[in-house]
This record gives structure tokens, C-alpha cells and sequence, in this order.
């Protein structure tokens, strides 16, 4: 189900597929952690690779104006004023 504001419809579904950064690379080293028993140490290459997408990402601005949100509170000032 979607959630209404106003007259809006939003379809939860058709962002839940957007691109998830750094997800190959945590999936890898989570499973690097349980076939390694949580073993860190033999899972350096996977934790490098890890935390190098993460750095990478705190770098980058997010941009406000094409989120969600921002449309939403945009088109929802002029109807009640």
C-alpha cells in the first residue's frame, strides 16, 4: 500500500528497486564473515573493498531536489495556502 497526501499517490514499490550503493560489496563481506565463523582477520579483502564504497559515498551530495519528499512538500504548498 501506498501512502496519500492529498490527492498524491505514492507507489512504495517503484522506489523500493532503486540502486542501493555498496550493497555487492557488504553482501560480500557478510559472507566472507559467516563461512569464517566471524573471523575478521581472513576477511580483509572484502572489508577493504567495504569500507573504500563507503568512503566514496560520504563524499558525494545528496541532491534534495529530486527526492520524494521534496516533491511532496512542493506540490502540497500551494493547496493550502
Amino acid at each position: 500500500m501506498g501512502r496519500k497526501a492529498g490527492a498524491l499517490y505514492i507507489n512504495p514499490k517503484k522506489f523500493g528497486a532503486m540502486a542501493k550503493p555498496c550493497m555487492p560489496e557488504m553482501v560480500a563481506f557478510l559472507n566472507c564473515l559467516a563461512l569464517n565463523k566471524q573471523n575478521d582477520d581472513k576477511c580483509i579483502k572484502q572489508k577493504d573493498l567495504l569500507v573504500a564504497c563507503s568512503q566514496a559515498q560520504n563524499g558525494r551530495p545528496k541532491n534534495a531536489a529530486k527526492t520524494i519528499n521534496y516533491h511532496l512538500q512542493r506540490l502540497g504548498r500551494g493547496k493550502f495556502l
